[in-house]
């Protein structure tokens, strides 16, 4: 446009998130028909022609926004030739030859608007869907006109290729736009009106549910597969725990009924009793970081479920641009007091004393990671060039964010936590700790760890799928009311589970299950990060290594906020 693209206003979690809105030069009227309108030509030099064509190797997709609605992209179906709308994601700029591999352009756009009328006696029209079909035309003007781009004279000038009075259709192409060192592009395009039944209030459905592209019976085969999942686990540790609890209590109380000869004869007796000295004794390795990683996890957890709830009520919905980054940053923030205090109780149980040093890593360990990566993939994107990186004054703002506010509230919490009378355990803790006898291959405590995370990743694994796509694929993910039930079962489960095995743990006589039972659930993160590796594949991304490291690193650092 004249004076070049301006920026739109936008919320900073549409800008951390990549969404950078900018004006256009085309002209939309409402209910005026378009026919053939020039827009522009450019005229490519050799390097411009190559990272165009590396461009459209690399899949780049427009994506535009009339009235708060992202386009759709009209196209055909590989099998049938049939017209398809796909609704997430935007259009490509181009396409590459399957034989020849030459890139050509989508040069001319049929730009297709859905209205609704509320009132047939009123003249007052509202946009309810939006649509793009590219195409590649290679233009030419009648009589041999040769238009140098700049001249008022050549956008009077009829073209030979399509018509100023009907619309263009893909059947009408005679030669497509090839793109070439010193070729001239030229930009067109059409704009039809089409009436609908859809109310404005409605508009967003088929985006949502992209046109009823997954049945709502897979999220319900999603839900029904996580309840027989936890169903099966509940009636397992119940009756394994309740049978085995009821056999070594009579066992025990059989043992305290017998003579003092009777007992020494006995003293060889094994089980989760012999460890009731050692149960609460606190971590050998590391104790600090345990209630580090406890408080950041809680911090996570609480997030998570307050960021499903809010969206699965209608709070922030899709229509809403960078709404869930905004109530993700501050719902984390909010229960930063909660983190602190989690963390500094427990510390406090453990008879700790660097109680400063517990508070700082817990405010900086895992937010510091998280942005130090954030940062580096921003800068680097900035250097590239990228669309996707954020401004500088949006980074500063998040950690102005994270500095004055989030810090802060995690001494708060850690203030009143130390305030707290210590946790008093049941059994009092021996001086010297027993000795751990070697375990059983089956009952080694880094086999129970990797077995542990199988149980809740089959759980959830197919409410994943979908929660992947939306986040790498650019689809919409609406049904957070599934979401935040597979949410709560993921949390049962790993209960259940974490349960179970440190009570096998016990009948072993290790009595170090601290950060058994903090890794054993936390296990269900590695699945996930394999099963983003084979997912990948799927994702059909550039072969670039920003790529890699974009998804990669991301990846991790989801994983480990599901570890913790």
């Amino acid at each position: 446009p004249e004076g070049g693209p301006k920026m739109a206003s936008e919320n900073l979690g549409e800008f951390l998130t990549g969404n950078k809105i900018q004006s256009s030069p085309y002209q939309i009227s409402m209910l005026t028909e378009s026919y053939c309108q020039k827009l522009c030509q450019v005229k490519l030099s050799k390097v411009e022609a190559a990272k165009m064509r590396l461009h459209i190797k690399y899949g780049y997709h427009n994506n535009w926004i009339i009235d708060n609605l992202p386009s759709a992209a009209v196209g055909l179906r590989k099998d049938t030739g049939e017209r398809q709308l796909h609704y997430a994601g935007g259009f490509p700029i181009g396409f590459l030859d399957k034989q020849t591999k030459l890139p050509y352009i989508f040069n001319h756009v049929n730009i297709i608007i859905d209205y609704h009328q509320t009132d047939p006696e009123v003249e007052s029209y509202r946009v309810v869907a939006f649509a793009v079909e590219p195409m590649s035309i290679a233009h030419e003007f009648q009589g041999g006109y040769q238009w140098d781009g700049e001249s008022k004279e050549g956008m009077s000038k009829p073209l030979a290729t399509c018509d100023s009075n009907v619309h263009m259709t893909r059947s009408r192409i005679t030669k497509n736009q090839v793109v070439e060192p010193d070729s001239k592009i030229l930009f067109t395009y059409d704009v039809i009106w089409q009436k609908s039944d859809v109310a404005w209030s409605s508009r967003w459905d088929i985006y949502l549910s992209e046109d009823h592209l997954v049945p709502a019976q897979v999220h319900w085969y999603s839900i029904t597969n996580s309840i027989l999942v936890v169903l099966f686990l509940s009636l397992l540790v119940i009756s394994i725990l309740v049978r085995n609890l009821r056999r070594d209590i009579a066992a025990y109380n059989a043992l305290a009924a017998l003579a003092d000869e009777e007992k020494d004869e006995d003293m060889d007796e094994s089980g989760w009793k012999l460890v009731h000295a050692d149960v609460f004794r606190p971590p050998s390795t590391m104790p600090m970081m345990y209630c580090v990683c406890i408080g950041g996890g809680v911090q996570l957890g609480i997030t998570i479920l307050f960021v499903i709830l809010f969206s699965a009520i209608g709070f922030l919905s899709p229509a809403r641009r960078g709404s869930l980054m905004n109530a993700i940053l501050v719902f984390y923030m909010l229960s930063g007091i909660v983190s602190g205090y989690v963390s500094s109780r427990l510390y406090k149980a453990f008879k700790g004393r660097l109680w400063q040093l517990c508070t700082i890593i817990t405010a900086l360990l895992f937010p510091g990671i998280a942005f130090a990566l954030f940062l580096f993939f921003n800068v680097t994107l900035f250097f590239m060039h990228s669309a996707a990186s954020a401004p500088f004054l949006d980074v500063i703002i998040v950690a102005a964010m994270w500095c004055c506010v989030s810090i802060p509230l995690v001494f708060l919490g850690a203030y009143f936590g130390y305030k707290e009378e210590a946790i008093e355990f049941p059994t009092v803790t021996s001086t010297i700790a027993r000795a751990i006898p070697p375990p059983q291959p089956l009952l080694h405590p880094t086999v129970g760890m990797l077995v542990a995370g199988i149980v809740p990743f089959a759980a959830a694994y197919v409410e994943l799928f979908f929660i992947m796509t939306s986040l790498w694929m650019d689809q919409y993910y609406y049904v957070f009311g599934f979401t935040l039930i597979v949410y709560i079962i993921l949390i049962v489960t790993c209960a259940e589970v974490t349960v179970l095995l440190v009570y096998y743990q016990l009948c072993a006589e290790n009595h170090r299950w601290w950060w058994f039972s903090f890794f054993a659930p936390g296990s269900t993160a590695l699945y996930t990060f394999i099963y983003s590796i084979f997912w990948f594949k799927s994702l059909e991304a550039s072969r670039m290594l920003m790529t890699y490291l974009l998804y990669f690193g991301y990846m991790a650092l989801i994983c480990a906020a599901m570890l913790l």
